[in-house]
């Protein structure tokens, strides 16, 4: 088993983003009626260092699987994503893998790409996008065509 290491907490967005890529995932590790043994630990350390997200499915109650998550994340440098229901998903990053880092938080406003995206389209038909009407704003003018 590897040495336990500091994993930074993760933002709002990086959570939000480990959780999308976490949803298709089936788990790779159960913890059963013998509970978080070393051989269990070691399981879990394997599939960390080859897949740096992983699911874990944990069949006791709720008060003994968050007990499951603190020790796993104390032991093995592991930061807890989310736990719902008997599920748990643990992200560590492996610095051998390509994309190591989690992915960076997202900045600023959405925009909408359509209205260029239309604009686009007009242009390359050889017309021109035809501008809103002045006498009704907010809507666009009627193609007489």
């Amino acid at each position: 088993m590897s040495a336990p290491s500091f994993v930074p907490e993760l933002t709002p967005a990086q959570r939000k983003s480990l959780k999308a890529r976490a949803h298709p995932l089936h788990p790779v590790v159960t913890i059963g009626a013998h509970g978080l043994t070393q051989a269990v630990l070691r399981e879990i350390d394997i599939s960390l260092k080859s897949h740096e997200l992983i699911k874990i499915r944990a069949v006791e109650d709720r008060a003994v699987r968050e007990d499951y998550l603190m020790r796993i994340c104390q032991a093995l440098g592991v930061a807890p994503v989310q736990h719902i229901g008997k599920i748990l998903v643990l992200y560590r990053p492996n610095p051998e893998l390509p994309e190591a880092a989690p992915p960076a938080a997202k900045t600023g406003k959405r925009t909408s790409a359509a209205p260029e995206r239309k604009r686009q389209r007009a242009a390359s038909a050889g017309r021109a996008a035809k501008a809103p009407s002045a006498a009704r704003p907010g809507r666009a003018a009627r193609r007489t065509t």
